[in-house]
């Protein structure tokens, strides 16, 4: 047998994380708090190993083969890659189908898709988890936007969770009446310091909506959410759902992209929205993105497998200093956002320059707060990407407002996530605003 010998051992790891920046002290803190997490991390890596499982199983199912990397340019006519791949992201998420392109620009663009192309002047549009998420604002017409459903006549209304996180069923039930059309549920916290919602309780919210009125559509922003459970939110009732390629299933690779899958009418509107009515799915050009987007699905589980230990490892090294953090290091995983309440806009930026230092690609830049299309406050965001604003490489960010939050998430692998929290905890150190 061979036994890998890694110079220096132990002494040679903290050297050269000592190069990168990492003192001392905050490698024994992060070395004590690595300890303890064990259990959580093989909980994980379970979870892991069933998503690669099924994601293999819809490729398999599929016979995906070599002529469905081929690219296409122009209409994108008959373009059989395009057609397997959005059969493989159906049957891995329990769909009767799906629409994955490069033309759907992000999250938020796969969200408005399956909105706009769902929902008709007059009808209402109802949010049972609060808020929507910033970019969903200006969608909705909640802040005035050329383009909004508002304009389209489609009216909104909410209703805020409990005071304890959970749903007001007594007020959605009152708040549904006849031109209720469409429901979205928010699975990811967003900007907020809610828990992410599980599968199981995202399909009981579900049920209760449809027991009320059963022709009505639910929508999941599925974003951040794939491949963190076992089963999604088309497994539990969902109609849509809908997520952003360059987030969990483009498993790092995918440069851009969205999706959206579910009921196959719906999905179908929204391939008329995404392109023309007449046209829908059969036109859409693949520009030769197809083999990243194939293997980026493959990868997709055990890269979101190392965000979500790094989310673990950044709530166990936070609770461990005192800071309130949502989740908590022995909660279960709905997403793989880790929120830390830092409380001060310092603390903010100094936790956003540990992360950005830590970087493959630019990171020798200073993350500083600015305006941001979108947002209504000042945002920071820290990210050393291969893919522009890719989030599930590592990455924190958050509105500059109390109380001061910051959102850290992804890592392609599990090391690099590591690194990004012991930066951080170095640059709070540094600035004086943590002890060890």
């Amino acid at each position: 047998m061979t036994v890998t010998h890694i110079p220096g051992g132990d002494t040679g790891r903290n050297d050269l994380y000592r190069r990168l920046g990492v003192g001392d002290a905050v490698l024994a803190f992060g070395d004590g708090v690595l300890a303890a997490l064990a259990e959580p991390f093989a909980r994980v890596d379970a979870v892991a190993e069933y998503n690669q499982a099924r994601v293999i199983a819809a490729l398999q199912k599929n016979n995906v083969n070599v002529t469905h990397f081929n690219p296409s340019t122009g209409y994108g006519n008959d373009d059989g890659g395009r057609e397997t791949l959005e059969r493989v992201y159906a049957d891995c998420f329990g769909a009767e189908s799906a629409l994955v392109r490069p033309q759907i620009t992000c999250g938020t663009h796969a969200l408005y898709l399956a909105l706009s192309a769902n929902l008709l002047p007059g009808d209402e549009l109802l949010s049972p988890v609060g808020a929507p998420y910033d970019t969903l604002e200006e969608v909705i017409g909640i802040r005035p936007s050329a383009g909004s459903l508002a304009e389209y006549g489609v009216t909104y209304r909410q209703v805020d969770l409990l005071p304890d996180g959970s749903f007001d069923y007594d007020g959605i039930r009152a708040a549904i009446h006849e031109r209720t059309r469409l429901i979205t549920i928010q699975r990811s916290k967003g900007y907020a310091l809610r828990p992410s919602f599980s599968v199981a309780e995202i399909g009981e919210l579900i049920s209760f909506c449809k027991s009320c009125k059963p022709d009505v559509i639910c929508l999941v922003d599925n974003c951040y959410g794939e491949f963190t459970e076992t089963v999604d939110p088309t497994d539990a009732g969902a109609d849509l759902m809908a997520g952003s390629l360059i987030k969990n299933p483009g498993g790092g690779l995918a440069p851009t992209g969205g999706y959206v899958c579910g009921r196959a009418d719906l999905v179908d509107r929204c391939a008329c929205r995404l392109n023309a009515p007449g046209l829908g799915r059969e036109v859409g050009a693949n520009l030769g993105l197809l083999p990243l987007l194939f293997q980026g699905l493959f990868l997709a589980p055990t890269v979101v497998q190392s965000a979500v230990k790094g989310a673990i490892f950044t709530a166990a090294c936070y609770e461990k200093l005192g800071f309130r953090v949502v989740p908590g290091s022995a909660e279960p995983r709905r997403d793989i956002i880790q929120a830390v309440e830092l409380g001060s806009r310092e603390a903010m930026i100094a936790f956003c320059k540990g992360i950005q230092s830590a970087a493959p690609v630019d990171s020798y830049v200073t993350p500083v707060p600015s305006p941001m299309a979108g947002y209504d406050s000042e945002i920071i965001m820290a990210s050393g990407a291969f893919n522009q604003g890719s989030s599930i490489e590592l990455s924190a960010d958050g509105p500059i407002r109390p109380p001061y939050a910051v959102y850290f998430q992804g890592g392609l692998t599990w090391y690099h996530a590591k690194l990004g929290v012991l930066m951080s905890l170095q640059k709070l150190l540094e600035a004086g605003l943590i002890e060890l």
